[in-house]
């Protein structure tokens, strides 16, 4: 009976994994100076080649938790072209996926040169992905069909597109991420759909005070699931303070659901709960060295373990460093 339960609850885990995290997850990586990860049309939207690694593990201390691991890195080709590559490995328990994207990008400059920002993006990212379904240590002695016993695979591709406009201290990012409906054969039609597109907006203005080392950046970030109508914000607050080395950064951010899940803490009412998560942030830049650390706590009542989310972020910036637009705008200087 006890192994029955652990196989409901991991199946419940998986499914609620699987389906709202297909590909690369939409975590808060892009708050540590990596918005490539997340919005294709910024590969080599700055003059400068990124190269940035992070690392996530999911509610420490648990068995089999959560985990993500990702290298990027993205450039500028010419004047107009940008270009970009992605590995990525994510667990959860017994499922897990690994993959890689190819990004091209277009950048067309619409200011008369590359002294005031005035830039529209166009990015497309072609997806190869692989997940895996380890069944071998399912308990086979209760005979259930689905299981096989086996480790289960599956490859396919996808592809994420999106659009970004960056003006002077004001940026905004638009992306569609899994466009292309994928059926695995790893999970029953019933059980994951075939349609995991996912639309993402997100809007940012950096403010910054005159004669101040000093500038602030209120942006927000909003996910919209195609077939459930799942819907979820970020709002955060970034700081930056330059420095003659560099600059150090930090702030918060707060994700909510806009739908919520039904349960019952005292077996007889029906209560709803939102996804509620709180996520501070502090990182820095030293000369070219790019470094960040990001927590998230999860603010609500039922949760499977109180221990938060953990992600180092890691970089390097190649080649000419130099900012060539006059503006407060750190995305793209």
């Amino acid at each position: 009976m006890k192994m029955k339960k652990y196989y409901v609850i991991l199946a419940l885990v998986v499914a609620q994994f699987a389906s709202a995290q297909e590909g690369i997850p939409v975590l808060f990586d892009y708050l540590q100076d990596n918005l490539y990860l997340l919005h294709p049309s910024m590969a080599g939207a700055s003059q400068t080649t990124k190269l940035r690694g992070t690392a996530r593990s999911q509610w420490a201390g648990l068995e089999n938790a959560p985990a993500l691991q990702t290298v990027s890195i993205n450039s500028r080709i010419g004047e107009k072209v940008g270009v970009g590559g992605i590995l990525f490995n994510d667990s959860n328990g017994f499922f897990s996926q690994q993959g890689a994207y190819a990004t091209f990008a277009y950048h067309l400059l619409l200011s008369r040169g590359y002294v005031e920002l005035n830039q529209l993006s166009f990015g497309l990212s072609l997806g190869l992905i692989q997940g895996s379904l380890d069944e071998t240590n399912f308990d086979l002695t209760d005979f259930d069909p689905v299981i096989a016993g086996i480790v289960q695979s599956d490859s396919y591709l996808n592809i994420d597109f999106g659009v970004s406009y960056n003006f002077l201290n004001f940026s905004s990012h638009f992306t569609v991420k899994n466009a292309i409906p994928a059926e695995r054969d790893i999970f029953s039609a019933n059980f994951e759909p075939n349609n995991q597109r996912r639309y993402l907006l997100s809007l940012g203005q950096t403010i910054s005070p005159n004669f101040s080392d000093w500038s602030f950046e209120p942006s927000i970030l909003f996910q919209l699931t195609d077939e459930t109508q799942e819907a979820t914000f970020d709002i955060n607050a970034k700081a930056y303070y330059s420095l003659d080395w560099g600059k150090i950064w930090g702030g918060l951010s707060y994700r909510r659901s806009l739908d919520g899940a039904e349960f019952t803490p005292n077996g007889a009412t029906v209560d709803i709960q939102k996804l509620q998560q709180i996520t501070p942030f502090v990182g820095g830049k030293y000369n070219k060295f790019i470094f960040g650390y990001t927590y998230t706590y999860q603010a609500n009542s039922v949760v499977l373990v109180d221990a938060g989310f953990h992600q180092i972020t890691l970089g390097y910036n190649l080649g000419d460093d130099k900012d060539p637009y006059d503006c407060n705008c750190p995305a793209v200087n």
